[in-house]
């Protein structure tokens, strides 16, 4: 890998960190005043059309071929499946408490990788950070059924989330068809489209005479940034990374998140979150290790030379 290849990956990674720490609030800013559904379609309308505008532009073609229409349903799968339940549960639970959650999504796509696509092997390390991970997310729960009653129904449909995201991470790499970023994310998007307009006809409440201005601001950055600038960013570097090592950001936008929410929409940080945030973020570096018996073998050898 040359370094301009390298430079063009750390960009791409760097940017979606930024992105994916900033958007959980913006979810939340952008279903103020109007119903969530509302909130998610103009989001995902919006990245459409700059999306295809920019493909049009670029490479002058969508392309159709099976292998390309299957990466398309992929995506399209977490696209409008994640996102939905994203939207759902955030009117119910902290916009940091939605990224932390997210933070589990390596655990889920290694574990998906292993039983469902053989693309990686089991570890103790790997069923360790699993541990850790679920204890983080079981703590969290815990306090927040004590806090809410709807609390639960928030992180539910946020886990869920992260489950349909994960699978549809291993299924574009499983496919393996050769596509730009730009057109992964393009076709995701296009394919999902009807589903968000077709969700909106029936099940939206009606538009309010008037929206919040940071309301209209939180959708078109959503819609640029989060849906076009996001999801190049993401899929460019999935073709370039293992699923897993992608999922790695997840690492440093739960805290980000959590202080962007508590900074700029006020929302409480509880002594439980953090613990909980820890555990979760201990149990993804360690899922992220070698197999600790490696290790252990390895140092015994040396003691032995």
């Amino acid at each position: 890998m040359n370094s301009k290849n390298t430079l063009s990956i750390t960009v791409a990674y760097l940017l979606m960190i930024i992105i994916w720490s900033t958007t959980p609030l913006a979810i939340k800013w952008s279903s103020y005043g109007v119903d969530f559904i509302t909130g998610v379609g103009a989001r995902m309308l919006i990245g459409s059309l700059l999306a295809m505008s920019i493909c049009l532009s670029w490479y002058k073609k969508l392309p159709l071929t099976k292998g390309a229409i299957r990466v398309y349903i992929a995506s399209s799968l977490s696209i409008y499946g994640s996102m939905m339940l994203v939207y759902f549960g955030a009117q119910y639970i902290s916009s940091g408490l939605v990224s932390v959650i997210f933070g589990m999504a390596p655990i889920f796509t290694s574990w998906f990788a292993i039983h469902f696509f053989a693309t990686e092997k089991f570890s103790l390390g790997k069923f360790l950070g699993a541990i850790f991970g679920v204890a983080g997310l079981a703590y969290i729960f815990k306090e927040q059924l004590n806090l809410s009653e709807q609390a639960p129904i928030g992180i539910a449909s946020v886990l869920l989330a992260v489950i349909i995201h994960s699978v549809s991470a291993i299924w574009v790499k499983q496919i393996n068809v050769k596509l730009p970023a730009l057109t992964v994310t393009t076709g995701g998007l296009a394919f999902s489209l009807p589903l968000f307009m077709l969700t909106f006809w029936w099940f939206a409440a009606p538009l309010p005479s008037d929206i919040p201005t940071r309301t209209l601001w939180s959708m078109i950055y959503l819609g640029v940034m989060g849906s076009v600038v996001g999801f190049v960013s993401y899929y460019y570097v999935l073709t370039k990374l293992t699923a897993s090592t992608v999922a790695l950001a997840t690492l440093i936008t739960p805290v980000t998140a959590l202080l962007l929410g508590n900074l700029f929409n006020q929302e409480t940080i509880t002594t439980h979150i953090w613990v909980g945030t820890a555990l979760i973020l201990g149990g993804l570096i360690i899922h992220q290790c070698k197999d600790i018996r490696y290790f252990q073998l390895k140092k015994s050898k040396v003691r032995e030379q």
